[in-house]
């Protein structure tokens, strides 16, 4: 494929200031920066905080219920009570741009551009057109062309994302990201590797690798030895001034016993694992179409926990699953019990257009999957406040990553990716990017509160 070039807008025409407003999972961040990266090299800045901005990218998540009723209610707010040129130049990205494609147009006037997750690379080209007052919508999805017409990264942060692998093949059947992200696909070695480099030149000491399933990344390696997420984890701790690597989300039917045994073997690699479940019931699973048990995820959590002792677990929850019985819920909250997950995320069930479950028997009602969401998000409380007091005492690294509210206050992530929180007056020194060795004082039901001992500068 030939290399798109973005010619440059004439001076005086084009928007000077944007805003790249994420919805959803982290990999939309990452699509939001990349976005932000284009338009700075089309000559566009960042608007500061509390700023209108003159060109506003909403890039929107399909997951939440009524994402794109959402997205039109953002859009109506924004342009509401403004003449045509006072008001911002809107375009919409992400995945409900992908499932909406032109509607959006038609429903929304103020609205120039539609582009999809896949097709985004394209943004310069479209900002040239609606700056000569056309529209343009782009919702095509090529194998990963993207990343090839992308600017090199110059973002400058401690810590950094990096999408390894795109779309997905398992068609849960709640679930829209197979039609709006499309096929599994994986990106090849080389460019992960050069991209990794080049973020950690910029100063990245830790990076998340993302994939809709991650674990399902795989590819010949430079040498051209087919390797899975495994073996590029062991590449990336190669890499002297990365200290840090983690990766979300991941599949259970993905996971391998080379990732397992990297948890032990690569100590860059954190002791933190996200592994959505979704049910602790056999049958609803079934029905979701997730293709694993619920004693199978069991038994896999005990293979990490054996390789990483300290490994804190992370989950996803869908409560009120088209049929689910109250008995089947109860097997939900057995499972949360037996695993003790140090934070989860939970959601009521909400219908997809187009997916299977929209159109289920046995809808369940709205009030008692609010009930079921209660008493589950009860116990995954307990459980995130039991994991934050046990770690009361111990003293570990904390990468610093922003300042806090208050003067001498900073924030960072422990190993087991807690908020930590340390304000200087309290003994030793830090600086963004430090890793800070700290002794962990104080728990709070979503945050921690330590004491620096010593900072390694950077």
């Amino acid at each position: 494929m030939s290399k798109i070039t973005a010619p440059k807008i004439a001076p005086g025409e084009a928007p000077k200031t944007y805003r790249v407003k994420n919805f959803g999972c982290q990999m939309n961040v990452y699509d939001g920066e990349r976005m932000g990266e284009m338009l700075d090299g089309q000559g566009l800045s960042a608007a500061p905080d509390g700023e209108d901005a003159d060109l506003v990218v909403l890039n929107t998540c399909h997951i939440r219920e009524r994402a794109a009723e959402k997205i039109y209610s953002d859009i109506g707010r924004m342009t509401k009570g403004k003449t045509q040129e006072k008001a911002p130049m809107i375009a919409v990205a992400g995945c409900v741009a992908q499932a909406e494609g032109e509607e959006i147009m038609k429903r929304a006037p103020s609205v120039s551009m539609v582009v999809g997750p896949q097709a985004y690379h394209r943004l310069p080209d479209m900002l040239e057109k609606a700056v000569k007052g056309g529209r343009a919508a782009d919702t095509d999805m090529p194998a990963i062309a993207k990343f090839s017409e992308l600017p090199a990264r110059k973002r400058r942060s401690p810590t950094a994302f990096l999408t390894v692998q795109e779309g997905c093949d398992k068609f849960c059947t709640y679930c829209v990201v197979p039609y709006t992200r499309g096929a599994e696909i994986s990106r090849p070695f080389g460019d992960l590797m050069k991209e990794a480099r080049g973020l950690v030149e910029t100063g990245a000491r830790e990076i998340t690798l993302l994939g809709q399933n991650v674990n399902a990344w795989s590819g010949p390696d430079e040498a051209g030895v087919h390797q899975g997420l495994d073996g590029l984890i062991r590449e990336l701790a190669k890499i002297p001034e990365l200290q840090r690597i983690r990766y979300m989300t991941s599949h259970p039917n993905d996971f391998t016993p080379g990732l397992i045994a990297a948890h032990a073997d690569v100590d860059k690699l954190m002791p933190f694992l996200h592994l959505p479940v979704q049910a602790g019931a056999d049958r609803v699973l079934k029905a979701m179409n997730r293709n694993h048990s619920a004693g199978g995820y069991l038994r896999l959590l005990e293979q990490m926990r054996a390789a990483r002792p300290d490994i804190a677990l992370s989950g996803d929850f869908i409560v009120g699953f088209p049929g689910e019985t109250e008995a089947e819920f109860e097997e939900t909250l057995q499972l949360v019990d037996e695993v003790r997950y140090a934070q989860a995320y939970s959601f009521k069930y909400s219908p997809r257009p187009g997916t299977p479950a929209a159109t289920m028997d046995n809808q369940i009602p709205r009030d008692v999957m609010d009930d079921r969401l209660q008493r589950l998000q009860a116990r995954i409380n307990r459980d995130q406040r039991a994991f934050n007091d046990a770690t009361v005492g111990k003293v570990c690294d904390v990468l610093i990553e922003r300042k806090g509210k208050h003067e001498g206050q900073w924030l960072g992530k422990s190993p087991w990716l807690q908020s930590v929180w340390l304000d200087e007056r309290s003994g030793g020194s830090a600086a963004l990017g430090d890793m800070v060795q700290v002794e962990i004082v104080e728990a709070g039901p979503n945050s921690v509160q330590g004491v620096a001992r010593a900072a390694a500068h950077a």
